[in-house]
């Protein structure tokens, strides 16, 4: 077995460090589903690799030519994904909620040549009126329509030459090609095309590695969409780079079972996964039938519960904690982080939005610790991460190696280096707009930098609340502290700009009141029922009193209101990626914001309980 991270370091596009991986040991498995429904080995996937490059070859896709994907989180992703890479492509993937529209729009900017899909989004496609050469449908043609245009997988490896010289076709391919795109979620205005090369990925790939370490045969899952940048190099970028093997869940709610299946080595996710991950580790202990059990499992719980108070008090565990912290280890968590799965996992990450530091200390205090990254498209992903071991709660840690970075006058954080994409598609202004003439990319975010180099967010740029007194606040940081004690709320729209006190709308997280109206008996388990459910509405009063305890009395929220639907994403108020639309949502509920500041409310707005009865239930 040669050393696979001397020939990885030494690889100068995605093609070469996979062309050596998968040569390291062939028979490994290096996709998989829960519990092995599928599986394919290093030699299979190179196989197909070769197979859909000549196929696409054989399509009229070359250099410089886009594909576009549009499909589950599938194992026949990777081989499709990698082999247009080999052939010097751009191929990216576009979410599959995205409106016929919004995709006429993103595959005419991308320049798309051909699109690989499921059968499910061919019609949605057809309706775009896209100007596509081909569309390769992936699990069965449909009939009827324009049928002479849908090709099935045996066709793309039927289009294929026999004379097709792959070995020479791939190490054609430049380290400054641009391998994939990243539709960034505007919340305003049509997505930007982020262009990111194979450069700029082997980079990423590397500094991460630099920091986190990435080995040959890590485990870890894909279960975030794959147009997410997250997904791509947590999962495709690492298998590509260092040979990860990838375990591959189409359905993200699926995602607890899948960790117990896949036990990873590295893991990332974000802040609501996490926070569910809490909410079913505290609902399995609370519900443990066996007394002895539960009685173990509550004092372990009450033991890191302690520890983590402590870490998020910034004080030093004392000996007798410490001790008492090994023994319930021992005995008790230590078997809880293998049943979870994630008894083996070397660091584990939370990124794209701020996790509550209370989620933080409860996984430290069982004995999981996270590291919170930050970045974003334009940095090709991750710019800043630090160890689980050195990380800072509240932090996201350093730089990564190789990045500047500075603090502009009005305190936007700029960044340059290697990780600062090419440019936004077709889009040369919006490019000069965000990356000056000296290199620096705006981000957009304020951050603090403190004296080691720490980095903390403090909101977006465009988002800081200024009340009527003028007083700067992020409604970020109210808005997570204010959802941590409320875990049945999804999401959290915080008002306040230019006004004598804030407000806030709420929406319910949809995978939890199904849950949490079975556990209290409430028949009636829709959204409308429950925002006029009278102990619904006092348990979230509640939370956001609890939250509100931990805000300067300024940032606090005075009056709220409880939406009686849920906010899917990539719909009017928040992006695919999870991120709030915070202006269009403002003009859409104007008349419930304006209720709010009424001098009489009506029955619908709400106030937190006061603090003598705002104890957690």
């Amino acid at each position: 077995m040669t050393d696979s991270k001397t020939s990885t370091e030494q690889a100068t596009t995605l093609c070469e460090a996979f062309q050596h991986n998968a040569a390291i040991d062939p028979d490994a498995v290096a996709l998989r589903t829960p519990g092995d429904t599928q599986t394919m080995t290093w030699r299979e996937y190179a196989a197909d690799v070769r197979r859909v490059a000549a196929g696409l070859a054989g399509l009229g896709i070359g250099h410089g030519d886009t594909v576009s994907m549009m499909m589950a989180n599938r194992i026949e992703f990777y081989p499709l994904e990698v082999g247009a890479q080999h052939l010097g492509a751009t191929s990216f993937s576009v979410y599959n909620t995205l409106a016929a529209d919004q995709l006429t729009y993103v595959f005419d900017n991308a320049g798309t040549k051909v699109l690989i899909c499921e059968q499910q989004y061919v019609d949605r496609v057809r309706a775009s009126g896209a100007k596509l050469e081909h569309i390769i449908c992936i699990d069965g043609a449909p009939d009827g329509g324009s049928a002479e245009k849908i090709l099935s997988l045996a066709d793309l490896y039927a289009a294929g030459s026999d004379d097709f010289d792959f070995e020479s076709t791939w190490r054609a391919v430049r380290p400054d090609d641009v391998v994939t795109l990243i539709y960034t979620s505007g919340t305003t205005g049509n997505p930007k095309g982020v262009e990111m090369t194979h450069a700029h990925l082997l980079f990423e790939a590397r500094a991460l590695e630099s920091v986190l370490g990435v080995r040959f045969g890590d485990r870890s899952t894909s279960f975030l969409p794959t147009a997410h940048i997250a997904d791509r190099t947590m999962a495709l970028y690492n298998q590509e780079v260092f040979g990860a093997q990838i375990t591959v869940v189409a359905d993200a709610r699926q995602i607890a079972a899948a960790l117990a299946d896949t036990r990873p080595t590295i893991w990332g996710a974000v802040p609501r996964v996490w926070e569910k991950l809490r909410a079913a580790i505290e609902f399995t202990v609370t519900h443990e039938q066996d007394e002895p059990k539960q009685q173990a499992l509550q004092w372990a719980m009450s033991v890191a519960g302690k520890r983590a108070a402590a870490l998020v008090a910034g004080e030093p565990v004392s000996d007798d904690l410490a001790a008492e912290w090994d023994k319930a280890d021992e005995l008790v968590l230590s078997k809880l982080r293998e049943k979870l799965g994630l008894d083996e996992v070397r660091w584990a990450v939370s990124g794209a939005a701020p996790i509550p530091i209370e989620t933080l200390a409860f996984f430290l205090g069982i004995g999981i610790p996270i590291a919170e990254v930050w970045g974003m498209s334009e940095l090709s992903c991750v710019a800043s991460v630090s160890h689980p071991a050195d990380a800072r709660l509240g932090s996201v840690g350093k730089l990564l190696p190789g990045l500047e970075g500075k603090i502009a006058d009005d305190g936007e954080y700029l960044v340059r280096g290697p990780l600062v994409m090419k440019g936004y598609r077709g889009e040369p202004a919006k490019t000069a707009e965000a990356i000056d003439p000296d290199g620096w990319l705006h981000t957009g975010d304020i951050l603090d930098v403190d004296a080691d180099g720490y980095l903390r967010i403090v909101d977006r740029k465009k988002e800081l609340i200024i009340n009527a007194a003028g007083k700067n606040m992020s409604p970020a940081n109210i808005e997570t502290t204010v959802m941590a004690a409320c875990p049945m709320v999804g999401a959290m729209l915080t008002i306040g700009d230019g006004r004598p006190y804030n407000t806030a709308l709420l929406v319910f997280d949809a995978d939890s009141v199904g849950p949490y109206a079975a556990q209290h008996g409430i028949a009636d388990a829709s959204p409308a029922a429950l925002a006029a459910h009278p102990e619904v509405l006092a348990r979230i009063a509640q939370g956001v009193a609890e939250g509100n305890a931990k805000l300067s009395r300024v940032e606090q929220i005075k009056r709220f209101r409880v939406l009686p639907n849920l906010w899917e994403p990539g719909g009017d108020e928040i992006t695919l990626t999870m991120k709030l639309k915070r202006k269009p949502t403002m003009a859409k509920y104007a008349a419930e914001i304006d209720e709010l500041y009424a001098s009489d409310p009506g029955p619908d707005v709400h106030e937190p309980l006061a603090a003598s009865t705002a104890q957690p239930s």
